[in-house]
Formats: C-alpha cells, sequence, structure tokens
C-alpha cells in the first residue's frame, strides 16, 4: 500500500493584482507543512503539481521546511491539476464578469460573503450542466482530468509516499469521485478547503480510498489564527 497526500496550496495573494503567487503568511504554511512530513520522515517517492505559481512556490517552501531539498524528486507539472477559472464561471453564470474590485472585497466581510455566495450558485450551475464558461471544459470532464492525474500517479509509483499539490477545485473533484458524490457535494467540499491542508488516500494499483480530508496537522499546536486561510 502507498499514500497519496493532496495539498491545497498555501494562501495566495486574494485582493492584488496577481493573485498567483504566496504571501508571506502562505511560505510559513508551506514550511511548517514540510517540516510536519520532515518531523515524522516521511519522504516523497514522487512530487505532482499543476502548472501555477503557488502550487510551484508551495512546494518550494515546503521542502525549505523538510529539510530535505535534495532529496525531493522534482515535480512534474500536469495541467489537470489546475483550478477553474473563476471570472470565466461567474461570466457565465450572471452574463457579466465581477464588477467589484477584489481588493475591497479582501478588506470587507460583508462583500467577501457577497463574493463566494455569487461564486457558489455559479460553480453548482456549472457543475450541474447549467452553464458553460467561455473557455473551460464541462464539469466531468474537469472532475475525470484531476481523477486521471491521481490515478496515473497511483500506477507508476504503486507503494510509495506521493504528494500532490493543486488547488481547492481538483481536489475537491478528486474527494467527490473518491466517495461518489454528486458535483454539488463536490462544490461543497471545494469551498470549505483550507489553504494548505492536506487529504490523504490509501493507495494500492487499482485504487485509492480516502483516508483522511481538509487537515491541518501542522497547525495543531499553532495558536496563531492568522495561519487558518482559505484563499
Amino acid at each position: 500500500m502507498g499514500s497519496i497526500y493532496l495539498v491545497r496550496h498555501a494562501q495566495a495573494s486574494f485582493g492584488t493584482e496577481d493573485y498567483d503567487r504566496l504571501t508571506a503568511n502562505g511560505f510559513t504554511q508551506a514550511r511548517l507543512l514540510g517540516a510536519y512530513f520532515g518531523a515524522r520522515n516521511i519522504r516523497f517517492d514522487a512530487v505532482y503539481t499543476g502548472t501555477l505559481r503557488r502550487h510551484t512556490e508551495t512546494v518550494q517552501g515546503m521542502a525549505e521546511g523538510h529539510g530535505a531539498t535534495g532529496e525531493w524528486p522534482r515535480a512534474e507539472r500536469v495541467p489537470a491539476l489546475d483550478e477553474y477559472n473563476p471570472e470565466a464561471i461567474v461570466a457565465a453564470f450572471s452574463g457579466a464578469l465581477p464588477t467589484r474590485d477584489p481588493a475591497v472585497a479582501a478588506r470587507d466581510s460583508a462583500t467577501m460573503r457577497d463574493h463566494f455566495r455569487l461564486l457558489k450558485k455559479a460553480l453548482l450551475a456549472w457543475a450541474e450542466g447549467g452553464s458553460q464558461p467561455a473557455g473551460m471544459p464541462a464539469w466531468q470532464v474537469f472532475q475525470d482530468g484531476a481523477v486521471a492525474a491521481v490515478a496515473e500517479a497511483r500506477e507508476r509509483f504503486t507503494s510509495g509516499n506521493i504528494l500532490v499539490v493543486s488547488s481547492g477545485g481538483p481536489i475537491a473533484a478528486i474527494v467527490a469521485d473518491s466517495l461518489m458524490a454528486p458535483p454539488r457535494i463536490a462544490i461543497e467540499l471545494n469551498l470549505r478547503l483550507r489553504n494548505c491542508s492536506v487529504s490523504e488516500f490509501a493507495s494500492s494499483p487499482r485504487r485509492h480510498q480516502l483516508v483522511t480530508f481538509n487537515s491541518l496537522p501542522h497547525l495543531d499546536a499553532r495558536a496563531d489564527s492568522n495561519l487558518w486561510t482559505y484563499a
């Protein structure tokens, strides 16, 4: 039996012009998670990421915290592990791109709630076939791609430890598929995933089974609430 660790990227720069980069807090989260694995002598036989900067930077931070940077395999970048395009999803649902400045949403809690309420409705419409965002695949194709990426990794490394760093959408899609849950459950899971959270699977050559979901074992002894983030 092997283990697959699906890690959502650390905190990215929501509310800025370039979301796709970690904050200083995000790098701290990633280093702490790497240190957690290092302290338990968990080493990885393979590392997979999406193609996004926040994925790569999360792996870099984890490697620094682990203390065995030179022993880590080179990450294999897989486009199927990239996040969906939230702007396109909202536009397909509402007929227009969001007009609110994301920086305002990041500062104001009411605006933030409105932002994610609209996103949830738009995601459900996409996942249940009620809308088709421009430049994006149908939900089922999106989910199948993420699941196939994990299945390929599982088949190549049948008894080792595999690290997969991705985003909330693909991870939720993979978890929902393993539970045979409908798309609406995948969206609920997606919106609950925390930054740098770990979802672990036990794997064999033929299947992978969920062991834990959305856990933050590296933060259990940390009193700093700033390390518990969702974007």
